[in-house]
């Protein structure tokens, strides 16, 4: 109990509550969970969420935390790591309006989650919620269908750290994101790419350098260009195609 207290705590500090309803003109709601709720039953789930904005570089819960809590994003971008034995930072996932986080099969979670970009997120109970998920079954089967998608990504991931070397990673990495940004009704070229060269270094099992490293070799390459408030060009499709797919 006193580490869940200690993850409420460290939240509230920078978590802001926001008296409207969220619901209504939530941009992400087709995307999210509760897109298999009907008015009348939003209402309800209105009920027990507070919303919050967070700073980038904020810690929402840590490995070992209690639990207690589930998240719904709505703006900006998260990561989900691990810490490894040795000291070392495993990130597993990028998150993006209209992902879910917080799952758990036990009482503490298993991976630390903290925000990329400032970002605005729903905050719920995890036991109020569960009591909805059992009186509204097709939500429940909307969140088994996204964590279906999370346990692919995660296929996914494992294929790009062991079989691919630093280009094909990267050239990877770019294409998911835009096609990520695609099937949300974001613009999927030029993407957005708002992780440090870090971040993508500890999401893909490479070095700082050798990411850095990559993306100067592809934009000399001119399969890509560098713009400005971090995002990429995909200049050619067809030769990150080929790069991805070990061609």
């Amino acid at each position: 109990m006193a580490l869940a207290g200690h993850a409420c705590t460290r939240e509230s500090a920078v978590a802001t509550r926001i008296d409207i309803s969220p619901c209504n003109a939530c941009p992400v709601r087709s995307m999210s969970v509760c897109s298999a709720l009907e008015a009348d039953e939003l209402k309800r789930l209105a009920d027990i969420l507070v919303s919050v904005k967070v700073d980038a570089g904020h810690t929402l819960f840590a490995e070992g935390d209690g639990a207690d809590t589930l998240f719904n994003v709505t703006a900006g971008t998260m990561k989900l790591y691990k810490l490894l034995p040795d000291g070392r930072r495993q990130i597993t996932g990028f998150l993006l309006p209209g992902d879910f986080l917080g799952l758990s099969i036990n009482d503490t979670y298993a991976y630390s989650a903290e925000s990329v970009t400032p970002a605005s997120l729903c905050r719920f109970p995890r036991r109020r919620l569960e009591g909805l998920l059992e009186d509204y079954p097709k939500m429940q089967r909307r969140l088994f269908a996204m964590a279906s998608s999370e346990l692919a990504a995660a296929q996914d991931q494992m294929l790009l750290l062991g079989r691919k070397n630093a280009k094909e990673r990267i050239a990877s990495f770019l294409l998911m994101l835009s096609e990520r940004a695609r099937r949300r009704g974001y613009a999927e070229n030029p993407v957005h790419v708002p992780m440090s060269r870090s971040d993508i270094a500890d999401y893909l099992g490479l070095t700082t350098e050798t990411v850095s490293r990559t993306f100067t070799q592809l934009k000399t390459s001119r399969a890509i260009s560098l713009l400005e408030g971090g995002k990429v060009r995909l200049n050619d499709m067809e030769i990150l195609q080929e790069l991805a797919e070990g061609v």
